[in-house]
C-alpha cells in the first residue's frame, strides 16, 4: 500500500496518481473500521447497555424472536458502533483528499474547520443521544399507551437507536458542506442568505426524514440544523468569496 503523501495546490497529478491516493485512503478507512468493529464486538455488553440508556426502567429487557436473533442483533449494533467510531477518520480522509483544491492561503483558513469534522460528528452523536433519543422514546412509548401492551423488540429499537446516532453525526457536518459549496463557487453566500426560506424548508424536510417518526423529535432535530445553517453562513461570509485565479472551479484533485 502506497504511503499517503501531502499534495499541494500546485501539484498536477495524473489519473493513476489520483486513483492511487484514493485507494490508499479507502484502505486506511477500512482498516480503522475493522479495528473499531473488533473493539465494539469485544465490548458488546457495554455497547448494548449504553444503547439501552434512553429506555425507561420498565423496558430494560428487550424482546428477541428466534434462536439467532441475539447474535445478529449484537453484530449489527457492533457494526453501527464501529461506524460511529470510525466515521470521524473516514470524514477526515475524505476532506484530506479534496483539500488540495484550496490554495495555500485558503488552506490556512479552511484546515482548522476541516479538522473540526470529527468534533462536529461527535457533537451530533452526543446531541442525538442526550436530547433526541430520550424525548423520542418518551413520546413514542407513552403515546396512546392505554390502548396497547407496549413491548419493545430489540432489533427494532437498536436499529432506531443506531440510525439516529449516525444521522445526528452526519447532519452536524452541515457547516463544512456549506463551506465546500461556497468555496468551490457552486453557490454564493449571498444566494444562501437570500434564499434562506427555501433552506429552512429543506431543513424541515431533512428533519422529518431523519429517524424518528414523531413531531417532538422532528422539532428537536430542526433546531440545531437551523443554528448550524446560520452559523455556516457567517463562517462562509467571514472567509469571503474565492477569487478566480485560485482555480477552485477546477480542483487540483480532479486535474489530469
Amino acid at each position: 500500500m502506497a504511503r499517503i503523501r501531502a499534495v499541494s495546490h500546485e501539484d498536477r497529478l495524473t489519473v493513476v496518481e489520483h486513483l492511487d491516493e484514493l485507494r490508499t485512503r479507502i484502505v486506511v478507512s477500512l482498516v480503522v473500521f475493522g479495528v473499531a468493529l473488533a473493539l465494539c464486538f469485544w465490548q458488546n455488553n457495554l455497547l448494548l447497555e449504553i444503547a439501552s440508556g434512553p429506555l425507561p426502567g420498565n423496558h430494560d429487557k428487550l424482546l428477541t424472536f428466534g434462536v439467532a436473533e441475539p447474535f445478529t442483533i449484537t453484530l449489527t449494533v457492533s457494526v453501527y458502533g464501529a461506524l460511529v467510531l470510525s466515521l470521524p477518520v473516514v470524514l477526515y480522509q475524505a476532506y484530506a483528499y479534496v483539500l488540495p483544491a484550496f490554495s495555500d492561503s485558503e488552506r490556512r483558513l479552511v484546515l482548522p474547520l476541516l479538522l473540526l469534522a470529527p468534533v462536529l460528528f461527535l457533537a451530533g452523536v452526543a446531541f442525538a443521544y442526550f436530547v433526541v433519543m430520550p424525548a423520542a422514546v418518551k413520546f413514542l412509548l407513552n403515546f396512546n399507551d392505554s390502548q396497547f401492551n407496549v413491548q419493545v423488540r430489540a432489533r427494532d429499537y437498536y436499529s432506531f437507536f443506531s440510525t439516529t446516532m449516525l444521522a445526528g453525526g452526519i447532519v452536524f457536518q452541515l457547516p463544512l458542506a456549506i463551506l465546500a459549496v461556497t468555496r468551490l463557487g457552486i453557490v454564493s453566500v449571498q444566494q444562501l442568505a437570500k434564499n434562506r426560506r427555501y433552506a429552512y424548508l429543506i431543513i424541515a424536510i431533512v428533519a422529518a426524514a431523519l429517524p424518528g417518526v414523531d413531531p417532538v423529535s422532528m422539532l428537536i432535530e430542526m433546531v440545531p440544523l437551523l443554528v448550524l445553517f446560520e452559523l455556516s453562513i457567517l463562517i462562509a461570509r467571514a472567509l469571503g468569496t474565492p477569487k478566480a485565479p485560485a482555480g477552485l472551479a477546477r480542483p487540483s484533485t480532479q486535474e489530469h
